[in-house]
């Protein structure tokens, strides 16, 4: 874990050009010891189709219970706004955000889902968690009716 202070946080920033360029900043978890849930919820997330470059619009929900640190949200929010201008599949971009996480921030335990919105007539959602959750950990449901459209 790095003593560095976060970089973005208090300071202007612009938005990263791609993920690969996205730096995500961690902090010492307050409550070492402590099992709680961390919930993010980003409702307005958009990413680019890989074949026809139309954007794609997903409600993401990140649920993670922290370890030795957590993501500062600022980082957070430009890491997700990168993918802006990113051409993936749904399954690639949400499982790809659940698992840089984990892999970087190394909490106990963390799932994502990734609720996309219809292109083509068909809503897809894509879901990816890091294993069992900790035993004892509250997990309330991710809070995101599936599509019904119109009806």
């Amino acid at each position: 874990m790095s003593d560095t202070p976060p970089r973005f946080l208090g300071r202007t920033a612009e938005l990263p050009q791609s993920p690969e360029a996205a730096e995500l900043d961690y902090v010492p978890n307050p409550r070492p010891g402590s099992l709680y849930l961390v919930r993010f919820a980003a409702p307005e997330f958009t990413s680019l189709c890989p074949v026809t470059g139309q954007p794609d619009f997903a409600h993401l929900v990140i649920d993670y219970a922290p370890e030795e640190r957590i993501v500062e949200s600022k980082s957070l929010k430009l890491f997700l706004g990168s993918f802006r201008n990113h051409c993936g599949f749904h399954e690639d971009v949400t499982v790809g955000i659940g698992q840089r996480l984990f892999e970087e921030m190394r909490p106990r335990w963390l799932r994502i889902g990734g609720y996309w919105y219809p292109r083509g007539g068909i809503p897809i959602d894509v879901f990816w968690q890091s294993g069992t959750p900790p035993e004892g950990l509250w997990l309330p449901d991710q809070g995101v009716a599936p599509y019904r459209g119109r009806g």
